[in-house]
């Protein structure tokens, strides 16, 4: 495809895009063969260089910051402050992938030079590195329109890994995903990237046909539980299956234990209606249950109500969500066991509602504690004893997170350990609402929380887009830069069980040694 061709391909697809117009298949095609040979020529950029395609892509976004922030507040309903907090985020995270690939961690550079006298016989030379998907094709969140959309933490983290990417935007804010679009594409030309290395596709064919393209490596996705499970299938179904990085919720229960209860019941009821109503209920990781000690119906209704009386409802990302948060409520409402704790409403511009049950009827019907309310909806389960918590807690499916609010010398070994095998996040003493991009973040947890065993958050969110492959035997000329000696690219390795981390004058400098049952560390 000549150069020409390709900016007409990529502003069409833009243009198109601004103008509501849906992504066609022939257009879909010709965008992923421009993703692939962005993503070839690429491939090979020092880390150091495509550090510097990220840090444009974040300059970028900063200098169109206003026009972003002013389209999301039309078409999302959600504040100005809000807005420009979410863009704050994706900036930082671009800045700190840009960082993190710099040092070369990612690589997990390894090598393994001949060894005649090895334990088990004679070893080979050995060098492994990671390397790059491919192609990865990310879907966006409609309730973050910035740190889960069009440049979030997928599109960020496939880039910084050394793919290409191709977004299908979310229906829910087209105009603003184009306009984030433009702006990621000319800072990605501006800094000299491979042209098509990110490019926007819309519309449901668009999307069902970069789930099954042989070019595409990879998905992305964040949203509802039905869709990337509908995506997931669709993904199995391939002739050649390919990772699928889902990230779909959960309900995020938190657990209250007797003497938490009895010592600060007024802030935790405080901390918890601030929780679930946060963004109108509309976070992944709202607190969509709270598990309380029985007794104090009445007072815990009357402590939300107040804890509640200065919020201010708002419109939902859009009628379509609108619809859906109604119909889980009522659905919930109507359940057996299931009474109305606080009561809302369905306005445009819903009021909370905090519905009730008990131990006993979630264990007769253990549904009730899998149905998600997106929006300013939770439920309060109120238990006998303490020592039900952690048999209440294995009814749960996976979750991205889970909280307890205990006292110092509560016993709650058991519990944390089972919390810990359903959840990604394990709180105490505070709300999951709330997930800072760093080194030790985890963002996911065990099926329907997420379809994999990694993180969407947090710099770890790289590797998901990389795959390891082993060089046996290679000449010194033939290796990749991180698994040469001489490491061009100055990245750490792990040299005959050693690892090293270059120095200023080029020379490796050892970072800790292996003994028999232990590992290297960084």
């Amino acid at each position: 495809m000549t150069a020409a061709a390709e900016t007409t391909v990529r502003e069409a697809g833009v243009g198109r895009a601004m103008m509501g117009e849906a992504t066609g298949v022939e257009q879909l095609k010709a965008t992923l063969e421009m993703a692939q040979a962005a993503f070839e020529e690429g491939r090979t950029a020092a880390p150091a260089k495509r550090a510097d395609w990220l840090e444009a892509i974040a300059a970028g976004l900063e200098w169109d910051a206003a026009a972003l922030v002013e389209i999301a507040a039309r078409e999302t309903h959600l504040g100005t402050p809000r807005l420009e907090g979410e863009l704050k985020r994706t900036i930082f995270q671009l800045l700190l992938f840009a960082a993190e690939i710099r040092r070369g961690e990612h690589y997990d550079a390894t090598i393994d030079h001949t060894d005649p006298a090895w334990g088990m016989g004679p070893r080979p030379d050995l060098r492994r590195y990671n390397v790059p998907l491919g192609v990865v094709g990310v879907f966006g969140a409609s309730n973050f329109p910035f740190a889960f959309s069009v440049m979030g933490g997928d599109s960020a983290s496939a880039l910084a890994a050394g793919c290409a990417v191709v977004h299908k935007a979310h229906d829910a804010h087209r105009e603003l995903a184009a306009r984030t679009a433009e702006t990621v594409t000319a800072a990605l030309n501006a800094a000299g990237a491979p042209s098509g290395l990110f490019a926007l596709v819309t519309g449901r064919q668009a999307g069902e046909a970069l789930v099954e393209h042989p070019l595409v490596k990879a998905i992305g996705f964040t949203g509802s539980t039905a869709g990337g499970r509908a995506l997931l299938d669709r993904v199995a179904a391939r002739p050649e299956p390919i990772p699928f990085f889902g990230e779909l919720g959960g309900i995020n229960a938190v657990f209250v234990t007797r003497k938490a209860w009895s010592a600060r019941r007024k802030e935790i009821l405080t901390g918890y209606a601030g929780s679930f109503t946060l963004g109108m209920g509309q976070f992944c990781t709202k607190p969509g249950l709270l598990f309380v000690p029985a007794g104090e119906t009445a007072e815990t209704g009357a402590e939300l109500a107040n804890a509640l009386a200065d919020f201010t409802p708002a419109p939902l990302l859009s009628e379509r969500l609108h619809g859906g948060y109604a119909d889980a409520v009522r659905r919930l409402q109507e359940t057996e066991g299931v009474d109305v704790l606080l009561e809302g409403d369905f306005a445009a511009s819903p009021a909370p509602t905090v519905l009730h049950s008990t131990a006993d009827a979630v264990r007769k019907d253990p549904d009730i504690l899998r149905q998600e309310m997106f929006g300013p909806a939770s439920l309060v389960v109120e238990y006998g004893d303490e020592s039900e918590l952690a048999r209440l807690a294995e009814l749960l499916e996976g979750q991205l997170t889970t909280t307890l609010q205990a006292e110092e010398d509560d016993d709650v070994a058991g519990l944390a350990a089972r919390l810990a095998d359903i959840s990604g996040r394990l709180l105490w003493n505070g709300w999951p609402t709330g997930v800072t991009v760093s080194y030790a973040q985890h963002h996911g947890g065990p099926y329907p929380a997420t379809t994999s065993a990694t993180t969407s958050v947090g710099t770890a969110a790289i590797r998901r887009f990389l795959r390891p492959v082993a060089y046996q035997s290679f000449p010194a000329s033939r290796l990749p830069e991180p698994l040469q000696d001489g490491n061009p690219w100055g990245v750490p390795q792990r040299v005959d069980g050693v690892w090293h981390r270059p120095t200023a004058d080029g020379n490796r400098k050892g970072i800790s040694e292996v003994t028999a049952g232990q590992e290297g560390q960084l």
